[in-house]
């Protein structure tokens, strides 16, 4: 096992992971935070620039994963370099943006 593979498959996850709020915000039609917003990662982009950031993270996550080295869906190390990749990035982005949509707050009942 190349542990340069296992890397490229880490990082494929945290990108697959990424694409999922930027095309569910996209095809809901709201804007959501974007590297290009105004500030960077802060401020909100529209939907069709969330479509099109979610589908370049799923080609790059794509890429990582199924062409480098031989990734296997039965490997127990593989996948698991791409989920801890995909939690990793997740629980980052959780606490980054949940500032903004007060997810990081329990709510008083």
């Amino acid at each position: 096992m190349n542990w340069l593979d296992l890397v490229a498959y880490f990082f494929g996850g945290a990108f697959l992971t990424n694409a999922i709020p930027h095309v569910v915000a996209g095809m809901m039609g709201e804007p959501f935070q974007t590297p290009f917003a105004k500030p960077p990662g802060e401020g909100l982009s529209t939907s069709t620039v969330n479509i099109v950031w979610g589908f370049f993270n799923l080609l790059v996550g794509y890429c990582l994963i199924c062409r480098v080295g031989g990734f296997d869906l039965r490997s127990t190390g593989d996948v698991a370099a791409a989920g801890l990749g995909g939690l990793l990035i997740g629980l980052f982005l959780a606490r980054r943006f949940g500032r903004f949509h007060g997810g990081n707050e329990p709510r008083q009942t």
